[in-house]
């Protein structure tokens, strides 16, 4: 994907804040306290935040949580839904907080978005030393087999990179977080992935999926047909043609620590 696709993408969330703080999941408690707990302190930055998924789990285990997110409409309904929650317009190229005042940066399926050449510097002014850099991805277990087929059915734009394990680990494998420059120094990633799953029917599955960024860009009629073919295939399957289901999911995180 080139720049101008990427930011395309990236700026596709906004005209559909609504329907992806209703249809998107949180992400596994464990992941989250994973990519804490080396934190020095209780300070947590939230960097493209969007609509709070990831914040509200960050407030409900205690973080001194501050959100940061760079489209107003994914703003306004963060700060509808977690209205106590200081949340404050931003990216992660130009961070609206000062040096060293947060003990942790964690990011939950947005640092793939991140221009890491200027958000990697960015992210380390603002990590006090010993810090924790974390990105968090909700990903869709295909190795359930019915998973598989949707993955195979919804096709790249709907499953795409980074939303089944083994796409997550390949990616993040060769990973290399900024980790040159004076002001950009950080430890070598870990990672870790554990259980996860949202309760879904098969029609708010189809919303949810409506809302990934590839089906957003997509001409109505290739979004219709996309979501017809989904919509087909979950009521083919015996696992999800009747009634709540829980989507099989785990939550992959990458973290490092500044040095």
């Amino acid at each position: 994907m080139d720049r101008d696709e990427l930011l395309l993408h990236a700026s596709s969330f906004g005209s559909a804040a609504d329907a992806y703080a209703e249809h998107r999941p949180d992400y596994a408690g464990a992941a989250v306290r994973w990519a804490l707990e080396p934190a020095p302190g209780p300070r947590v930055l939230d960097l493209g935040a969007g609509t709070g998924k990831l914040t509200g789990t960050l407030a409900a285990l205690g973080a001194e949580v501050v959100a940061v997110e760079p489209d107003p409409g994914m703003l306004s309904e963060l700060r509808r839904s977690l209205p106590d929650v200081r949340a404050l317009p931003g990216s992660a190229e130009a961070i609206p907080l000062p040096d060293a005042s947060v003990d942790a940066v964690l990011a939950g399926n947005a640092m793939h978005w991140f221009d890491m050449a200027v958000a990697g510097p960015e992210i380390a002014r603002v990590l006090a030393p010993g810090g924790i850099l974390a990105g968090l991805w909700n990903l869709m277990d295909d190795r359930v087999e019915w998973v598989a087929g949707l993955a195979r059915v919804g096709g790249s734009a709907a499953v795409g990179p980074r939303d089944t394990p083994a796409d997550w680990r390949a990616e993040t494998a060769g990973m290399h977080l900024p980790g040159t420059g004076a002001a950009a120094r950080f430890g070598s990633p870990e990672r870790a992935e554990f259980p996860h799953g949202q309760r879904r029917t098969a029609d708010s599955l189809v919303a949810t999926l409506a809302t990934r960024a590839g089906v957003l860009v997509m001409p109505a009629r290739e979004q219709e047909a996309t979501l017809g073919r989904i919509r087909a295939f979950l009521a083919d399957r015996p696992e999800t043609a009747q009634g709540e289901f829980t989507l099989p999911m785990l939550t992959g995180v990458l973290r490092v620590r500044r040095l």
